[in-house]
C-alpha cells in the first residue's frame, strides 16, 4: 500500500471541436425571455452595417427587450411567426455574419456541455495561425429555416363610374416595388459559430480545432484519481489514520483532468489517502438463479 496527501491547484475542464473556416456563416440570435416576439420590417441591406440592426422585440409585461442583429451581420430571416408565444433561449431571427467566422458542427451531447460554456473559446487553424480566441457569435442551437415576409402590394384606389360626369379622374397607382431579393437563410443543425481577431489570416474551407472550456476551478483540493472510487458526483476514500488504520470516507467530487480529481466536500485538506483506493463491495449472490446441473 502506498498512501497520497491532498494538494491544491487549478482545474479546467475543456471540450475540442473539430472545425472549419466557412465565409459568411448563419447563425441565430435568441429569445432574452419569455413573451410575444413581434417583429420589425427589416429594409433590405447592401454591403456590411457598421451599427446594429433591429429586427423585433419580445414583450412581458407590457414591456419590450429589443433584439438586435449586431453591427458586422445583416438580417437573414425570422425563425417564428410574429406574434408567437415564446420561451427564453429559443432561437427567433437567424442573421449572416459578413465575413471568416469559423464553425464547429455539434451533437446534442456537446450541446448540454457547451451551452453554459462559451465565454471562453479558443481556435487553431491546422497548419495555420493559432491558437487565439475566437469570439463566439448566437446561440448553439440548430436553426430553421428563415422568412423574410414579402411587402405588402400598395393600395390600387377604386375607378370612378364613367356614367357619373361629375366623377373626377383617379390617380394611377405607383408601380409596384420591384420584388425583395433578400434570400432567407436555410436550416442549420447545431453549430457554434465564432469569430478570430480581424489580424489573423483565415482562408475559407481551412480545417480548425475549437477548444471550449466547460469548468475551471482556482485553487481546487484534489486527490490522486487512484486514490478515490467514483469520478464524477460522489466518491470514496480511504484515510489513513495516525496509528495505521483505514477509515472509508464518502466525499464529493468536482472536475478532474484524469490524473487528480477535485474534492468539493468531505475532506479537509489534512488528510492522508491510501492508493489505491477503497473497492466497491463484491454484489451479493444472486436469489433463485438457475440450480448447479444433478449427476447422473
Amino acid at each position: 500500500m502506498t498512501t497520497a496527501k491532498l494538494t491544491r491547484q487549478d482545474l479546467t475542464n475543456k471540450v475540442s471541436l473539430t472545425a472549419k473556416v466557412m465565409l459568411n456563416p448563419i447563425f441565430g440570435l435568441v429569445a432574452p425571455l419569455d413573451g410575444q416576439m413581434r417583429y420589425v420590417e427589416v429594409k433590405a441591406q447592401t454591403g456590411t452595417p457598421t451599427k446594429p440592426t433591429r429586427a423585433g422585440a419580445v414583450w412581458a409585461a407590457g414591456k419590450p427587450t429589443n433584439i438586435d442583429v449586431p453591427a458586422g451581420s445583416v438580417f437573414a430571416g425570422r425563425l417564428v411567426g410574429d406574434k408567437s408565444t415564446v420561451t427564453a433561449g429559443m432561437p427567433v431571427v437567424s442573421a449572416k455574419y459578413g465575413g471568416y467566422g469559423i464553425v464547429a458542427e455539434i451533437d446534442g451531447a456537446q450541446a448540454y456541455q457547451l451551452s453554459d460554456a462559451l465565454t471562453s473559446v479558443r481556435a487553431q487553424i491546422k497548419s495555420g495561425p493559432g491558437p487565439f480566441d475566437c469570439a463566439v457569435l448566437g446561440t448553439i442551437a440548430a436553426l430553421p429555416a428563415g422568412a423574410i415576409p414579402e411587402r405588402p402590394a400598395p393600395p390600387v384606389a377604386p375607378q370612378p363610374n364613367p356614367a357619373d360626369p361629375t366623377a373626377k379622374p383617379v390617380p394611377q397607382p405607383a408601380p409596384e416595388q420591384p420584388k425583395d431579393s433578400r434570400q432567407p437563410s436555410e436550416a442549420t443543425g447545431m453549430r457554434l459559430v465564432c469569430t478570430a481577431p480581424a489580424d489573423v489570416k483565415l482562408i475559407n474551407g481551412a480545417a480548425a480545432t475549437l477548444e471550449v472550456i466547460t469548468e475551471s476551478a482556482k485553487g481546487a483540493l484534489v486527490a490522486p484519481v487512484e486514490a478515490v472510487a467514483g469520478k464524477q458526483g460522489k466518491g470514496k476514500v480511504d484515510v489513513i489514520g495516525p496509528d495505521g488504520t483505514r477509515q472509508v470516507k464518502d466525499v464529493v467530487l468536482g472536475l478532474t483532468d484524469g490524473k487528480v480529481v477535485q474534492i468539493k466536500s468531505g475532506l479537509t485538506g489534512d488528510e492522508t489517502l491510501a492508493v489505491p483506493g477503497p473497492n466497491l463491495p463484491p454484489a451479493p449472490p444472486q436469489q433463485g438463479g438457475p440450480s448447479p446441473a444433478m449427476g447422473g
